[in-house]
């Protein structure tokens, strides 16, 4: 496993920051959906899986990912609970979108309105369960 080089140790507080920005950027991602843009919708899903990522792991270990290669927040949230399967699940979700980030952020082919709806759907789905994480560690 890849370890996480470059955590930042913050107050688990600060969890319903980040989870305030995923709910933002979900709430956008979904906006841009319905009017069309798919560049935006995806981008806009994939910072909210990110957020809600930040999120779970401030609130569970204090920490958060301050790497550029976001691929670390993803081994930072596995390493949070190891022995959950359903962060495991979450991680590998959060990867998945992830993977796209690349190609709708700086390549010239434009995302597919299928491909933004996916997204779109997956990261709400994270969002969600981030709220209950979040809920569930107290905050």
């Amino acid at each position: 496993m890849t370890t996480v080089r470059k955590v930042a140790r913050v107050h688990r507080r600060d969890a319903t920051q980040h989870l305030g920005k995923a709910i933002s950027f979900i709430e956008a991602a979904e906006a841009e959906l319905e009017a069309g843009r798919a560049d935006a919708a995806a981008l806009c899903a994939i910072h909210a899986a990110i957020a809600a990522a930040d999120s779970v792991t401030v609130a569970l270990a204090g920490q958060r990912s301050t790497d550029p290669d976001h691929q670390r927040a993803v081994t930072l949230l596995r390493s949070v609970a190891s022995a959950s399967v359903e962060i495991g699940q979450k991680a590998d979700q959060l990867l998945a979108l992830l993977r796209q980030k690349n190609e709708v952020e700086y390549e010239a082919r434009r995302a597919r309105v299928s491909e933004a709806r996916r997204a779109v759907t997956h990261a709400r789905r994270l969002v969600d369960w981030a709220k209950t994480q979040v809920s569930a560690a107290g905050l």
